[in-house]
């Protein structure tokens, strides 16, 4: 997994997220302000900073933009190297995405013993969203990875409260200043702090007044926790400022009702309460979504289970309901199913109802916890179970495998495999910008001094990658002849001129599964 995710990073471009964050994170270095990218909390851009103190980056301090111009000038325009940055950007998620392994290993093993640990770990490493998503200085696997963190010392809570609990809200701090997307299971997490508080200090035969007090102690363990857990989201604010300087941006939308209500009684600093506004503002905003070769305006409430049907490895598809039904009919396993069931599907079903069908990133806590769900089917003791899961164990490394470098555009081969998923879903599921490198080079090798026009969905600067290209759609339609590339997410939008010239191009070849290149004559 380290391989495969190291190699990845080394070599894709920017993806359209990450310039973004980076950028932050050198604000955060040099500046200790928290003024760009205030819809996401501080942590995950601390830990990509983490790795970027070891470059020497330049910002220039008198630079005025939007946090996207601020993106393209740190990477492209002030003097740094682009993939010298990004690499060392990469590498911190890299490691925490690694780490996140060891407690899947972990958790799993708890629950099933050490065949079931490593049958979840090799699912997990072998996940080709979690490598592609962990090999990108962005914030979906940080975030996944600590409430999966919480939710396994919580399982440790039954026989230690007192050590686990603290730890808990610790690492669910640090998921919520990751992301605000936590924030919705973390009233499930406190319910099983009080169970396994509950579960740890009960005695056989205490009467009605013993089990009132008992359940009144779990609760404010519970309350503890999550008491823990504000205090780090108080404390990642701290490290970037002190001061905790803030001017609220003209962006922060006024939200009214529950949601507004929510933002405004949060016990967390006024930045964090910002930017769940602007963020609450996104869910108001109409997005276009592309589903199975049909492009829609808004969100579809099935988009998410398929496009994980889609882009999920058929065996570990097998072994998540495999591992499920055990979770829910092995008497041992039957105490873990609140645990390793419940909190992914809160925030599925939350998810689902978002305005944004942009990609399984929103669901990359699923193959975290459902590889722990499907280490139950070990305790399947009859043999040809075990060689089954054995079997689609292999399946699932065999597919994988076969992937890469390509993680990105990943689909399972009921669907045809990375080189059909742009048939079927668009924008960080297949093209999110992170093959113009290989464009360049592609184009060196294949067309030296043809004629190129680039439609080019990314944050990428074509020209600092030596492509010479024009714009297909500021030029008259007779005068675009020679190579037309496209980026598979704005074909999958294509309308007027951009169809019309699709409709009279000739495909010739593909980059990364994610860019087409035409000809047209």
């Amino acid at each position: 997994m380290a391989v495969a995710m190291v190699t990845t990073a080394v070599g894709q471009t920017p993806t359209i997220d990450e310039p973004v964050y980076v950028a932050t994170a050198e604000v955060y270095l040099k500046e200790r302000s928290l003024r760009y990218n205030p819809e996401h909390p501080p942590l995950g851009k601390l830990i990509i900073a983490s790795g970027l103190v070891f470059t020497d980056a330049r910002l220039d301090s008198a630079f005025a933009g939007s946090q996207m111009a601020l993106g393209r000038h740190v990477l492209y325009e002030s003097g740094n190297d682009p993939g010298h940055l990004m690499l060392y950007a990469r590498l911190p998620v890299i490691v925490l995405t690694l780490l996140f392994g060891l407690v899947v290993l972990a958790f799993a093993r708890d629950l099933t013993g050490p065949v079931g640990g490593l049958a979840a770990l090799a699912l997990y490493a072998f996940s080709p969203d979690v490598i592609a998503n962990g090999s990108l200085a962005t914030l979906d696997v940080p975030a996944a990875g600590f409430l999966l963190t919480s939710v396994w010392l919580l399982w440790r809570a039954r026989r230690r409260p007192h050590l686990c609990l603290p730890l808990a809200g610790v690492a669910l701090g640090a998921a919520a200043a990751t992301k605000m997307s936590v924030l919705p299971v973390i009233p499930v997490l406190m319910l099983l702090g009080v169970l396994s508080f509950w579960h740890a200090r009960r005695a056989p035969g205490s009467d009605v007044r013993a089990r009132v007090r008992l359940l009144a102690h779990g609760a404010a363990a519970a309350v503890g926790m999550a008491l823990v857990a504000v205090a780090v989201v108080w404390a990642t604010y701290l490290v970037v400022d002190p001061r905790l300087r803030w001017t609220v941006p003209e962006n922060v939308p006024d939200i009214r009702g529950m949601r507004g209500r929510v933002a405004a009684w949060l016990p967390f600093p006024e930045a964090y309460r910002d930017g769940m506004r602007i963020q609450f503002g996104f869910e108001y905003d109409i997005w276009q979504g592309f589903l199975f070769g049909r492009l829609y305006e808004g969100s579809l409430w099935y988009y998410l289970p398929a496009a994980l049907l889609v882009k999920t490895p058929l065996g570990m598809l097998a072994l998540w309901i495999a591992g499920a039904v055990a979770i829910l009919t092995v008497r041992r396993l039957r105490p873990a199913a609140p645990y390793v069931l419940v909190p992914p599907a809160v925030l599925l079903a939350i998810s689902m109802n978002g305005a944004r069908d942009l990609g399984v990133r929103y669901a990359v806590f699923m193959p975290m916890f459902l590889a722990v769900v499907a280490a139950g089917v070990t305790l399947f003791r009859r043999r040809p179970a075990l060689w089954a899961t054995a079997a689609l164990v292999c399946f699932v490394a065999v597919s994988s495998l076969r992937t890469y470098p390509y993680y990105l555009p990943y689909s399972n081969e009921a669907f045809g495999g990375p080189s059909k998923t742009h048939l079927r879903l668009h924008d960080s599921n297949v093209d999110w910008g992170q093959d113009l490198g290989r464009l360049a080079d592609h184009l060196r090798r294949h067309h030296p001094g043809e004629r190129v026009w680039l439609v080019y969905k990314g944050a990428g600067v074509p020209a600092y990658y030596g492509i010479d290209a024009s714009d297909p759609l500021k030029a008259p339609l007779g005068e675009v002849h020679g190579l037309l590339v496209v980026s598979d997410s704005s074909a999958a939008k294509a309308d007027g001129r951009l169809a019309a010239l699709l409709a009279t191009s000739t495909p010739i070849d593909e980059v990364g599964h994610s860019i087409t290149v035409c000809r047209r004559r």
